[in-house]
This record gives C-alpha cells, structure tokens and sequence, in this order.
C-alpha cells in the first residue's frame, strides 16, 4: 500500500483491525504507558514508581499490551524490561505526541485548518509533517 490510495473495500476489510488496534490507545492509563515506554526500554520498577501504577494494575495492563504484541519484555536478573514491539504504535505516539504535547507552530495550524486537496490545488505540493505521519502510519508493518 505504498503511496496507493486504497480502494473502499480494502479500507472496510482492514476497518475491523484498525479500530482493535486504536483500542489500545482508548484509555489515558495506557495511553500513558505506551507513551512513557515508547521513549526508551523501561524496567517495571521504573514505570510503577514514575507513574504512580499500583502493581496490580501495572501488571494488568503490561499483559494487556504485551498479549496484543504492542510490547515486549527483557529479563537481567530479577528485573523486567518493556519495550515497543510494533512499530506502528511508536509512529502514533509520535504523532499524538506532535499532535497534543508539541506546542503547534503557525504552519502546522494553517496546514491542518486548509484541506489537502485545495493545498494542492493551490500549488502547495509539499507534504505537511502531519500528513506524512498520517501516511506512514497507514503502511502495514510485518510482525515478527
């Protein structure tokens, strides 16, 4: 699907696990979860005590994810590490983050406010960075 605009119903076939997959971002708890391990390899200690996660809850959720294959884990010694295992979830988290942490230049804010299509039109031919986001985040990514 690389630079293709997808036909209608390989966008319905695909509907159903798009929507499972944004699921997981449904909750700010675990949206902050996979935004805090999506910046660097984290231990469960680490997480519980920057987060404030109670450990049932922490372990709940780390499964949660860790079962959907969003995370993995890494054993030294007595310790547990987290870390992103799909790419796709690290390219949303970047763009939430852009999204609603970056305080948005007046560019991105003209881009977002004109639609693509009049840009274009216009002769604006560049991509805006929220589009190239959107765009890769549309590619499929092989799980290992």
């Amino acid at each position: 699907m690389t630079g293709m605009v997808p036909s209608l119903e390989e966008m319905q076939d695909k509907a159903a696990e798009a929507a499972e997959f944004m699921r997981v971002f449904s909750t700010p708890s675990r949206l902050m979860l996979l935004c805090y391990i999506a910046q660097r390899e984290r231990s469960v200690s680490e997480i519980q005590e920057d987060l404030h996660f109670k450990q049932p809850a922490l372990s709940q959720q780390l499964a949660d994810l860790r079962q959907a294959g969003l995370v993995e884990t890494r054993r030294q010694s007595r310790q547990i590490y987290y870390s992103i295992a799909d790419g796709r979830v690290a390219i949303v988290m970047n763009m939430l983050v852009h999204m609603f942490c970056e305080t948005p230049s007046a560019a991105d804010l003209q881009s977002a406010a004109v639609p693509p299509a009049a840009r274009h039109a216009s002769g604006g031919g560049g991509t805006s960075s929220l589009e190239e986001m959107a765009h890769w985040a549309r590619l499929d990514v092989p799980s290992g």
